[in-house]
């Protein structure tokens, strides 16, 4: 790389790295580099959207991340991988289509950050999808992102929808259009058996243009500063150390573990908190890494009288027909994530909005799907939506192969605990209705002896499992804490610029890689100066 120097050095091949990449290389006349530690997204298994399973279970093209113990859930250390590889997360995760809640937006743009309230950012919604299960206003029908509605044919999704019902929530035929309320179903970043990815959406057209490079297995190790300009980054491939200079602009779309991690490895984050670690500091900004959020997850769960859970496809035989229809056909178990249904609802009937999320897993995994109980069965996994505990990353160290330290705080406030508590009695009445009892077993978790509000909370304190979701490590915003502006610039630096889930000022009620392309998209369009669509 020495010698060579490009208008963008995009430092993070997720969701967002893919999206700037593709349209940032849009323009002939910009040079664009793409870095990503990872490596290439060519095994089929991220391709077939059932090949979820065996990436679960064995945490590949992952960064196998563990948190510090966490205070609130009996000191435990959770697992939390964070994808390492082309497309980042969108080429590892569970392919739920989810945008969050209109009034999400609308927080982040009372806080102060003008332009992404609903209303600014639903035509950024719109251009990165073709949705195919419905056309109209709220939805996109020719961008990248290819969406269609999961299969709710299982018996196990069927119950589950016709349980809200008796139980006495709405029905929705769109989870993520005008109102998020009630019972339906889940949408997926799949098409035509496979899996669509930022990577193979946005990335994999791109890569013939001749003013993108694309390196992967490069570990990026600091941002160059020459005075509070940011002029390049220093990345690591094949054991030399290289740097990559920018004319114009970095961009930080690590994540928001990494991108604070490598802000701080560059001197821009809490003085002191780099001079513990020796890191002379470039410019003092003290929300660096603070305010981390994300979903934690309980579990209902229950045994199977019926042998209809994802357990029958670890079959050797039933494994192999599988892996023959989906190669003829791209159909069957492995074209298929194994997540259809969700529901959003309330834990006081007096709120506005629903405040927790609850989908349907049609097996019994265990430590948050690294393992497959031996038992048929099912489970509600549920979220608080909006929780109100915030943690941190911090440096463990200034060499940056060692990992930072990565706390949430989950579960600290009362709010949080009330929510996922009363999460956990909906999801019993749900399973309780009359569309169960075909296949209904006995409750495994919690367990029928765990009722009071001392039992439901302990049992959380003990079993709840990391979502995954990770956010609001260097926030948007113009408060002490802020580290973007609306532009997504650093604050008091120059030629430096963050797209990632860092930058939400809070966690969306839902997943996060859609709310991650969206501000990709936007955040492309600020840098080529252009109009919102």
């Amino acid at each position: 790389m020495e010698g060579r120097e490009f208008d963008y050095v995009i430092v993070g091949g997720g969701v967002a790295g893919c999206i700037l990449a593709n349209r940032l290389s849009a323009d002939p006349a910009l040079r664009v580099l793409l870095i990503e530690a990872g490596g290439k997204d060519s095994s089929p298994l991220i391709t077939a959207p059932g090949g979820l399973l065996p990436i679960m279970l064995s945490g590949a093209h992952a960064w196998r991340y563990m948190s510090a113990p966490q205070q609130h859930l009996d000191g435990r250390m959770l697992y939390l991988p964070r994808g390492k590889v082309l497309g980042g997360g969108s080429s590892i995760n569970g392919m739920a289509y989810d945008r969050g809640f209109h009034s999400d937006y609308d927080r982040w743009a009372q806080a102060g950050n003008r332009g992404w309230s609903f209303a600014d950012v639903l035509p950024y919604f719109r251009k990165l999808e073709t949705y195919a299960p419905a056309q109209n206003a709220w939805h996109g029908t020719d961008g990248p992102i290819q969406v269609t509605r999961a299969n709710q044919d299982h018996p196990f999704a069927r119950a589950f929808v016709a349980a809200g019902a008796q139980a006495g929530y709405p029905l929705t035929d769109d989870l993520n259009g005008k109102i998020r309320d009630g019972f339906g179903a889940v949408d997926l970043t799949v098409a035509r058996g496979r899996r669509c990815s930022a990577a193979s959406a946005y990335l994999r057209p791109a890569l013939r243009r001749p003013n993108l490079t694309v390196l992967t297995q490069a570990h990026s190790r600091r941002v160059i500063f020459d005075g509070t300009r940011a002029t390049g980054v220093v990345f690591r491939q094949q054991g030399k150390d290289r740097l990559a200079t920018a004319a114009r602009e970095v961009i930080l779309s690590a994540g928001a573990i990494n991108t604070p991690q490598l802000l701080m490895l560059s001197g821009v984050g809490p003085a002191a908190h780099l001079a513990e670690h020796g890191i002379a500091p470039v410019h003092d900004l003290p929300g660096v890494g603070q305010g981390l959020q994300d979903h934690l997850a309980a579990h209902v769960k229950y045994r199977s009288t019926k042998p209809w859970s994802m357990l029958r496809y670890l079959n050797p035989l039933r494994g192999a027909l599988a892996m023959a229809q989906y190669l003829a056909l791209r159909t069957g178990p492995l074209a298929d994530p194994g997540m259809s249904v969700a529901c959003m609802v309330r834990s006081d009937p007096a709120l506005d909005e629903p405040d927790i999320k609850m989908l349907l897993v049609s097996a019994l995994f265990a430590q948050n799907g690294r393992r497959m109980e031996p038992m048929h069965g099912f489970y509600a996994h549920i979220n608080v939506a909006r929780p109100q505990s915030r943690g941190s990353v911090t440096l463990a160290s200034a060499d940056p192969d060692v990992p930072p330290l990565i706390d949430q705080n989950y579960n600290a406030t009362e709010g949080d605990r009330r929510v996922m508590r009363e999460g956990v009695r909906i999801a019993r009445r749900i399973f309780a209705q009359a569309a169960f009892d075909e296949m209904r077993g006995e409750e495994l978790a919690p367990g029928p002896s765990v009722q009071t509000d001392e039992q439901i909370d302990a049992h959380i304190r003990a079993h709840a499992e990391a979502d995954y979701h990770s956010t609001s490590t260097a926030r948007m915003g113009s408060d002490p804490l802020a580290v973007v502006d609306a532009a997504l610039r650093v604050h008091g630096l120059k030629g430096l610029r963050v797209v990632d889930a860092s930058v939400m000022p809070h966690l969306p009620g839902g997943n996060t890689a859609i709310p991650v392309a969206m501000i990709a998209e936007k955040a492309a369009d600020l840098l080529l100066g252009k109009e919102t669509p």
